[in-house]
């Protein structure tokens, strides 16, 4: 028969193999530090078997379960030399309740057990102090009524308030009469208005309290969460029960939290707070301070109970154990010490990060191992400002986290309004209902975006996440009346001008300016960059289309550009009046002439880009979304394009809503437009090329462009888009006598793409994986109409995760594995990446990696994150084939 009970103490633990799956985290935690032989209150833990013997709490207690409890209390009294319900020295019991992982709803602990109307006088003898003992019959009553009895805890204090209101004290009494007449009081409730009776034998307190906790288990709390999380109905829970210390006596008692290094430097240090004398509801007359454990330890001189040399010799036996940061929950009872329950040591991103660098350092742990403990999602909150929480401030609304990061500045509802407020020197928070692609302008000049709609794949999202702005989206509680002027967050109504604060990490919309805190880059992070470069093996490139992202990105460490959208270059000033005019021309000789007004423009963007990444590989992929998107839309753009054009505004409407389409994802976009209008490509390939040989002159370093092709879905297309690129490359190599090396791609971003990857691979360079436009269709969802349904499907458990944010390795993925393994199969060293959102996806990349691309592209400031999680799956697989290779 399976054991029901483990008992511990100080130097002996009966630990099972799966510990923690039978006694629970508490349990598990205490019979490791027993078998450490460090201090601990003696004690035993009711495995989770009993818990399933007891058929989950449905039924009282076996008879088996019962006698064991005996044997173990008896066994208990032996080593601490107090017995329960006993005539002197009377034992008392802690039990606490905890299952395999932290779940809210499991019974709270119940202290003092063993206390009754005969023993608290007992206690309050030998200690000589009767208010602590009455003080902890109290608390007993109480937290045994509200377990086992349901009982309310307000009630207790109505009582307490009577009393003392009665007899005149307030606080607590500090007689002992005023004590005797509150215990009869609670006693006398429970007895006349709840008709229940606590029981006055120590064993059947013990029983109940048990029986009680046991039950917890179907609580409301527990069961959602276990749903939510996945965990078994059946895994159950455990019951530890340990010897009371009395840590809530005097000035020789209290509790505190140690851990083994120093957070701000990595290095090791006993370090933590300890409460003193910590006792009573109100504690106005006595001593009670906060020790802190560092200061105290290198002082040598302070009010600390116990021995100091002591706790500091114990966590660095638990760190050894750990093998990492620990951190230990402790108690001093009448100067004893003991310990409670230890773990690795909680840490955030940045201590995480000096943690891991220091240990390598400290020789224990190797590089590999620093890098798997940090989590890569957690680099965020190191390269983007972030709020400084120890201030107070109002949060009036709050959206989706759309793109990491914090800033302050003030409204502006129009991204006109941001370019004017950026000429100025303010800052700026764009807050828009949604943004457009001509928002792009003032999106690049301000601080942050706000948008009433959308989610974290929406317009804003993409775009701010790419060019490393905070935003926060789907804001609904908010409401924008952009004719007034007027943001409306309840009853707080804000203008253009004022100030807010948007958090894009939590989604928090905060009304007037918070300091921000600037994150650095330098030292330890640096070093874990280092570690990280030596261990993976796929490249990380950036996606980028301005200098300012092409530059951030290659301090970010970035190994090229793997995506260069070159229609993000046409949104502003005279490059979309180019634009708007080459599209609305009626025929190609038209179009040519205003498509040779972005001719000098692109060039020079591109030089610009080359020059930065000296030599680096660049792809650029040519003009990707419909082309109604440059048009006009508000009337004041309409009727100032019409006056440019020379159009009356009738005209100028009929042909933009002629350009409108259905469904524009799917419609004359990519590599179809290239094909309806060869003038676009000729003209961004000779841009392209006269660039390359510009920079190459500049920088000394051969630059060889990557031009990429979207959308394509035939063999045919490419061949028909290379073919035009073909012929300027040429053309220009006569115009300037200078050979130029470029190669030609394209992005696989349709289904139809994927599955004849191998006859396309016959004309392709290279491959990049669009994982946005693929997901897309795989799935037939438009991202940016997602946000309405998706996080219902997560919250209902249909999917785990967004698609859009890492990848669908069941769906999507397979798709991208059928596509590596045809186009391999035609040229085994054609060049793939993937350049969509999830390029910066520490899940995906993982994913990326095992399908075996050579590379990803990510934000610029998502780099750092994906160079980390490159060199995890890197690791990762190395260890599965030394496994492999070990076991066979």
């Amino acid at each position: 028969m399976p054991q029901r009970i483990f008992p511990f103490q100080r130097g002996e633990a009966d630990r099972p193999a799966d510990a923690v799956e039978s006694l629970g985290l508490k349990g598990a935690d205490l019979s490791l530090l027993a078998s450490l032989n460090l201090p601990v209150p003696p004690g035993f833990t009711i495995s989770t078997y009993a818990w399933r013997e007891a058929k989950g709490g449905r039924d009282d207690l076996p008879v088996g379960l019962r006698s064991d409890l005996r044997d173990q209390v008896a066994a208990l009294e032996g080593v601490t030399g107090r017995r329960f319900d006993g005539d002197r020295r009377p034992l008392l019991l802690a039990v606490r309740t905890s299952a395999k992982t932290a779940m809210p709803g499991l019974a709270e602990s119940v202290l003092d057990v063993g206390l009754n109307g005969r023993t608290v006088e007992i206690l309050a003898e030998e200690l000589d102090d009767p208010t602590f003992a009455f003080r902890s019959y109290r608390r007993l009553i109480e937290s045994y009524a509200q377990l086992v009895f349901d009982a309310d805890p307000t009630d207790f204090e109505e009582i307490a308030d009577e009393e003392a209101e009665e007899k005149g004290w307030s606080g607590e009494p500090s007689r002992a009469d005023d004590w005797r007449a509150l215990i009869d009081r609670l006693i006398e409730f429970l007895s006349e208005e709840l008709g229940v009776v606590m029981p006055q034998t120590p064993f059947e307190q013990l029983v109940e309290v048990v029986a009680a906790s046991f039950k917890s288990w179907r609580s409301a709390p527990a069961v959602a969460h276990r749903t939510l999380r996945g965990i078994p109905e059946t895994s159950g829970l455990a019951v530890t029960v340990h010897a009371m210390i009395f840590n809530e006596r005097n000035a020789q008692s209290g509790r505190g939290r140690a851990v083994s290094r120093d957070l701000a430097t990595g290095r090791p240090c006993l370090a933590g707070e300890f409460l003193l004398g910590a006792g009573g509801r109100d504690h106005h007359d006595r001593a009670h301070e906060t020790i802190d454990l560092a200061e105290a330890f290198q002082s040598g001189a302070s009010a600390f109970p116990a021995d100091l040399d002591q706790l500091h010799d114990h966590v660095r036996t638990v760190e050894t154990y750990l093998g990492d940061l620990a951190e230990v929950e402790f108690m001093v009872g009448d100067g004893q010490l003991f310990l409670l329950q230890s773990r690795v040591g909680r840490r955030n991103a940045g201590e995480a990060v000096r943690l891991a660098v220091e240990f390598t350092r400290d020789g224990l742990i190797d590089e590999a191992e620093a890098l798997l403990r940090i989590d890569a999602t957690s680099l965020d909150q190191l390269l983007h400002p972030s709020i400084a929480r120890d201030e107070s401030f109002d949060v009036i609304a709050k959206g989706m986290p759309a793109s990491p990061g914090a800033a302050t500045g003030e409204i502006a509802f129009t991204s006109e309004r941001a370019q004017a407020n950026a000429a100025e020197g303010r800052k700026t928070i764009l807050v828009r209902h949604e943004t457009y692609p001509e928002d792009i302008h003032g999106m690049h000049v301000c601080e942050g975006v706000l948008t009433i709609r959308g989610g974290t794949t929406s317009h804003a999202a993409v775009v701010a996440r790419g060019i490393g702005k905070p935003c926060v989206t789907g804001a609904g509680t908010l409401r924008l009346d952009a004719e007034k002027g007027r943001l409306h967050a309840g009853r707080v109504v804000l203008k253009e001008g004022d100030a807010i604060t948007i958090d894009g990490s939590s989604g928090e919309v905060i009304q007037g300016v918070v300091t921000l805190v600037r994150p650095s880059l330098d030292g330890d992070f640096a070093t874990l960059m280092e570690f990280a470069d030596r261990a993976r093996h796929m490249k990380v490139r950036t996606n980028a289309e301005t200098p300012s992202e092409a530059r951030a990105a290659r301090d970010f460490g970035a190994e090229g550009i793997g995506l260069t959208r070159t229609e993000h270059m046409f949104f502003e000033g005279d490059r979309v009046r180019a634009m708007r005019e080459m599209i609305l021309a009626s025929d190609e000789k038209g179009r040519r002439a205003a498509l040779d007004k972005l001719l000098p423009m692109q060039r020079a963007d591109f030089v610009e880009l080359f020059e930065i990444m000296a030599g680096l590989p660049v792809t650029i992929r040519l003009l990707d979304p419909p082309l109604h998107e440059f048009l006009p839309q508000a009337e004041h753009d309409l009727e100032e394009t019409a006056e440019f054009l020379g159009l009356d505004i009738a005209t100028l409407r009929q042909r933009v809503e002629a350009l409108q389409e259905f469904n524009p994802m799917l419609g004359h976009r990519g590599c179809r437009l290239a094909i309806s209008y060869p003038e676009i490509v000729e003209i961004q390939s000779r841009a392209i090329f006269e660039a390359a040989i510009e920079a190459g002159r500049t920088t000394g370093k051969a630059v060889i462009p990557e031009i990429m092709v979207p959308l394509v879905s035939l063999r045919r297309e490419l061949d028909f888009v290379k073919a035009r690129i073909e012929a300027v490359a040429a053309e220009v190599t006569r115009e300037s006598d200078i050979r130029i090396d470029f190669l030609i791609g394209t992005m696989i971003e349709l289904p139809r793409a994927a599955v004849r990857a191998d006859t396309i691979a016959e004309a392709a360079d290279f491959f990049s994986f669009g994982t946005n436009d693929l997901t897309q269709t795989v799935f037939g969802i438009s991202r940016d109409d997602a946000g309405t349904f998706l996080s219902t499907y997560v919250r209902e458990g249909i999917i785990e995760r967004d698609p859009f944010q890492s990848v669908d390795v069941e769906g999507v993925g397979e798709l991208i594995q059928i596509a590596v393994e045809k186009a391999r199969r035609t040229k085994p060293h054609i060049e793939l990446g993937v350049c969509g959102e999830q390029g910066g996806d520490p899940a995906s990349i993982a994913f990326f990696a095992e399908a075996g691309l050579d590379y990803v592209s990510c934000s610029p400031f998502r780099v750092p994150i994906a160079r980390l999680a490159a060199a995890q799956a890197a690791i990762r697989e190395g260890r599965i084939l030394r496994g492999g290779r070990a076991r066979r």
